[in-house]
């Protein structure tokens, strides 16, 4: 229950920092991806605090013997790039710069009653399922087939 509430209440302070930021606002993020016209430099300076918090953070999370509310680190051990990651980095960076938003702005924005961010958050929710199907239909076809016609006489 203390992790459940943890988690609830770092989000909700995520979703504050967002709002209080304007992040939650797309003319934000496609203004600062605009190099060339209108550039809006508070994205990097959201970024450059984030960055800032977390390698403090980090440091100190890191010399403890385990979380507080759960027996074991959970980090990543892959440090490979494979297809799947950079294709799905590919498609997150277009819709970035093309709606404004990624999943937390997003998600705050439609819990707000933004209808383009409803409309965003329904996509990303459609693609997120898009990408399951297809992992699925990929991984049976990649499996090795035992079906009756292989085992078949041959004459």
């Amino acid at each position: 229950m203390k992790a459940a509430a943890t988690s609830f209440a770092a989000g909700v302070l995520f979703a504050i920092g967002l709002g209080v930021s304007g992040m939650t606002q797309p003319d934000k993020v496609t203004s600062f991806l605009d190099l060339f016209g209108a550039w809006d430099a508070s994205l990097a300076f959201v970024m450059v605090g984030a960055i800032a918090v977390y390698a403090v953070l980090h440091r100190l999370i890191a010399r403890r013997t385990g979380p507080l509310f759960d027996t074991r680190f959970h980090l990543p051990t892959r440090k490979d790039l494979d297809s799947r990651l950079i294709l799905g980095a590919s498609v997150f960076g277009m819709g970035w710069g093309l709606a404004g938003y990624c999943p937390g702005p997003g998600l705050v924005s439609a819990a707000a009653g933004g209808l383009s961010a409803v409309a965003f958050v329904a996509s990303m929710a459609l693609g997120m399922k898009l990408e399951q199907v297809v992992s699925q239909w990929l991984t049976r076809a990649r499996e090795p087939r035992d079906d009756a016609a292989s085992h078949a006489p041959s004459r």
